[in-house]
């Protein structure tokens, strides 16, 4: 993954080149563009500036959403393999497999959607074969008004990276894979018997996980490995 952009196994096809300057506030960053030079003003303390196109699909790379982005003609401009694998699982009977805009298409229809330009929406898929849930987020924009939908999966979202855990709390390698399995929804005992370990082995590595990640209970514990499944 590329932590700059955020972005990972992303696929798109040719594409206009995208405004990165807002004219919409004099005091926003602008960007004078010449032949020769490129002249960058600064932005003025206290300014807003909308968030970037790449740094929204960044994020929803990161937490582990299918993302879509759209053009003015509401059709498929640009995707991740997310996406893709979400709209192929739920759009089986299409003509034309492949064909994201069919499929997007497929998935809402019925559902009253308005995917307004500089918009970003949620579609929530609950469980095969049910109507989605379609979230649009007021006032959010991209610099070029393409549309941004986030495709939330109904399927468990993976567990955290294991060096991410091991860098944060200092976890040794069987601590983190401790940590996993319980992020997976394993019981210590399951996880022992599976592991051929015994039970004080597991429980001296669950004290020491509590420990380090400064949690009391398994089900804190937990908790806290689905928060940081979202980082990188």
């Amino acid at each position: 993954m590329n932590l700059i952009s955020g972005r990972n196994d992303t696929r798109s096809i040719a594409m206009p080149g995208m405004v990165a300057a807002d004219a919409g506030s004099r005091t926003t960053t602008t960007f004078a563009r010449s032949a020769s030079r490129k002249t960058i003003r600064p932005t003025m303390a206290g300014t807003y500036v909308r968030p970037c196109l790449n740094s929204i699909t960044g994020m929803l790379e990161r937490i582990g959403c299918g993302w879509l982005v759209l053009g003015e003609a509401k059709r498929v401009l640009e995707w991740n393999a997310a996406a893709e694998t979400i709209l192929e699982a739920c759009a089986d009977s299409l003509d034309s497999p492949g064909d994201l805009s069919a499929a997007l298409r497929s998935l809402i229809a019925g559902v009253p959607a308005h995917f307004a330009a500089g918009s970003l929406s949620w579609i929530v898929i609950r469980n095969a074969g049910d109507r989605p849930v379609i979230m649009t987020e007021e006032g959010v924009t991209t610099p070029d008004g393409s549309i941004i939908v986030a495709l939330l999966d109904r399927q468990p979202r993976t567990g955290p990276n294991p060096e991410t855990l091991r860098k944060m709390f200092g976890l040794t390698g069987a601590e983190t894979q401790l940590a996993l399995r319980l992020a997976s929804g394993d019981a210590p005992l399951e996880i022992a018997e599976r592991s051929r370990l015994s039970r004080t082995t597991i429980r001296t590595q669950l004290a020491s996980l509590f420990a380090k990640t400064e949690t009391r209970r398994q089900a804190e514990l937990v908790a806290l490995l689905g928060r940081i499944s979202v980082l990188p």
